[in-house]
Formats: C-alpha cells, structure tokens, sequence
C-alpha cells in the first residue's frame, strides 16, 4: 500500500502510540481518520495535524452503533478507507486472587474483567468488521493491524489484559483468512514495554527493573511501533502475521 494520500483510522488516537502512528503517517502523506472516547485527548493532535489532514471522530469502541456510524462517516468524508489500525485499548490490572494468612484479601472484580475484556476485544472485533465492510463495499482492499501485546503471553496481575490481547492476534490470522477473498490483509503488532506516558509513569525503580529484563537494555519508543506500522502497511506479502517488537524480552 502506498501512504501518501492513503485514508487511515487509527483507534485510541490521543494515546500515547496512537499519536505516535498518527504523526508518522500523516508526515508520509496519508490522511487520517483519528477515533478516540475523549476529544480532549486526541484535539492537541488534530490541531497539530490540521483539518485538511485529519478527521476526528468520538467514538466509544464498545458500542456497535457508534462504531458503526464512524466508519460510515469516514466513507462518507473521505470516499473510503484504506487502513484501520486497531489501537484503542485500556488496563485495569489486578491479581486473580490474593490469600494472606490463609485468609482472601483480594481479587479481580468482573467489573475490571469486562472492562479489559469490552474495550481491548470486543472494541477490536466491532471495529474491525466496520472496517472490513467498509473495506469491502468499496472493492479496493485494505489493511487491518492489531495492536496486541507481549502479555498476549501471559503476565502476572493481567488475566484479563493477557487473554484479551491474546484474542486480538488470533483476530488478525482469522481475519486475514477471511478477508482475502476481498483484498483486504490483516496482521498483529505485539509491544513489549514502551514509553508512553503510563510507561514513563512507572517508579524509576521499577523501569530499572524492567530494563533490565530487555535484552537491548531499555524500554521502548513509541516511533517504533509507529515504523512498525508504516513497514506493515507497505509490505503487502505480510499477512497473518504477529509481529513482535519487544527488545528481545519474553514474557
């Protein structure tokens, strides 16, 4: 795929990753459909990148019908879509149970389950298959990218974030065999640990520890995720593929 004058959404646009993509697309000549719960999150970036580059579109991932409506009106402004990158995702970490002395302290709430589970999933699936069909309705192809994770493996006090993520690169091997017929690809990004602003927010301890985990020795930055991304869109014999970029850890 070509990026200059590509028409891409990305998901979860104010974050730290998604601002990441966004900037690097947009300086390779793509326009963007920036989609985010919190407009006061994702407006600095929009002003940044300006009217005639972006459009915003609020949106809650977890709601069909509003996911539905996005992804018509991204159609519906710019004549298609190319790419989605499925980026939109929260943590709400906790033990599966904690005993002390032989009594419960503590476990993970289904409220913090569902919430994982609602948002990093089920907001992949409900915009994927709006992506798809926009996708597909038009007749051009595309590319559909899921950010997972390296806890997709397993990660202690993340049962809910671990298996979410773990669907999401299931997701895009389903998907790119699905969506084949209709000329659409679909691959994974799994990132290690990545300074974005929640990573930088860590105890510098625990960064240390961290680091010290990572074969390369340091965390990682959110630009490579984003070349990630470019290198994905522009290769297009990759398809059905994790891509993990991690420093060499593994959880």
């Amino acid at each position: 795929m070509m990026i200059k004058d590509a028409i891409i959404s990305i998901t979860g646009a104010g974050g730290g990753l998604g601002a990441a993509m966004a900037r690097q697309l947009a300086a390779d000549g793509a326009r963007l459909a920036l989609i985010d719960h919190d407009m006061g999150q994702v407006e600095p970036l929009h002003r940044e990148l300006g009217d005639e580059r972006c459009l915003v579109l609020p949106c809650d991932v977890t709601r069909e019908n509003q996911v539905d409506g996005a992804f018509a009106a991204i159609t519906e402004h710019f004549g298609r879509l190319d790419a989605l990158v499925n980026n939109a995702g929260i943590t709400r970490d906790a033990m599966l149970l904690k005993y002390q002395e032989g009594e419960p302290v503590s476990r993970m709430s289904l409220e913090q389950w569902r919430d994982v589970v609602d948002v990093n999933l089920t907001g992949v699936f409900l915009c994927g298959r709006a992506a798809a069909e926009q996708m597909a309705r038009g007749g051009r192809g595309g590319h559909i990218i899921n950010i997972s994770s390296i806890s997709r493996a397993g990660n202690i006090g993340q049962s809910n974030y671990a298996a979410a993520k773990a669907g999401v690169a299931a997701l895009a091997v389903t998907w790119a065999r699905e969506l084949a017929r209709y000329g659409i690809r679909a691959n994974a990004i799994s990132p290690g640990f990545i300074g974005t602003e929640m990573v930088r927010g860590i105890k510098p301890e625990i960064i240390d520890k961290l680091q010290g985990m990572i074969p390369v020795g340091r965390i990682g930055e959110p630009d490579e995720i984003a070349h990630t991304v470019k290198f994905l869109l522009e290769n297009e014999f990759i398809n059905g593929r994790n891509i993990e970029i991690d420093g060499g850890m593994r959880l």
